[in-house]
């Protein structure tokens, strides 16, 4: 079993942490001293022992996930020296496998995008490039998906964005339902659960593209239909594209 060190603890490195337990992982999962008291918690609640600075993580760990924000990134690499060909895989959206090399020379660097289900095991865990040890150890958090390339990866960002802004249009999608008279427990489940019968269905039926799968519901004369009618109108679709530009213009941006 590999050892694990996280250089950053911080909201979604614990939820790797829960999730990787919660997976079966039993091996040493070791922490550095920033934000102790999370880090503290860790170690109660999930077994995991927080070391005396970030290089003892280093020295210590197989495999070293990287969970500090971008702009903390170049004092960290100061901070820290890692083994040639030692992993770090990096959370930090936005910083390259270039710019990760200049700063940990030797390490073999990798990227990783997840998201916060990741501690129910739920996570699309998108890994680029395909590394074994990396997904290896980090595949049990959900969905693996493997990129090859870094332009691939940053599209993939932008989707895990996509992640946050969902809560915003159900959020919408149940005060109305509220509004309307619904009490709001049933209309979060209401919501929700049509959420996962679109997603149950889709998955099921790969074969088919998204826009087939909604038209064989919205068939003329129904009234997803007549809905459907209305929101062709009025294209919320064009918001989100704008909102996925933005996104991804500032992802590239860092990158250069």
């Amino acid at each position: 079993m590999h050892s694990l060190g996280i250089l950053g603890v911080g909201e979604l490195t614990e939820k790797v942490v829960t999730g990787l337990r919660r997976s079966g992982f039993d091996g040493r999962l070791l922490l550095s001293p920033r934000n102790a008291r999370r880090a503290e918690a860790l170690a109660v609640e999930q077994g995991c022992e927080v070391l005396a600075n970030n290089q003892a993580v280093v020295d210590q760990a197989d495999l070293v996930i990287l969970g500090v924000r971008p702009e903390s990134l170049a004092q960290l690499a100061r901070e820290v020296r890692l083994r040639p060909g030692q992993r770090l895989v990096s959370l930090a959206a936005g910083i390259g496998l270039d710019q990760l090399a200049a700063g940990f020379p030797g390490a073999h660097c990798v990227r990783v995008m997840l998201s916060y289900a990741a501690q129910y095991n739920q996570s699309t865990v998108v890994v680029c490039p395909a590394d074994a040890l990396t997904e290896q150890c980090l595949g049990p958090l959900g969905n693996l998906v493997v990129l090859q390339d870094e332009p691939a990866f940053e599209l993939a960002t932008v989707a895990a964005c996509m992640n946050g802004w969902f809560y915003f249009l159900l959020h919408d999608l149940q005060h109305w339902l509220s509004d309307k008279g619904l009490p709001p427990a049933q209309a979060r489940e209401l919501v929700l659960g049509n959420l996962q019968d679109c997603l149950s269905s889709a998955r099921q039926q790969p074969e088919y593209s998204l826009k087939a799968l909604g038209q064989a519901i919205a068939t003329p004369g129904t009234f997803t239909a007549d809905g459907l009618a209305i929101l062709m109108h009025q294209p919320a679709s064009a918001s989100w594209g704008a909102a996925c530009e933005v996104v991804l213009d500032g992802l590239l941006n860092r990158a250069r």
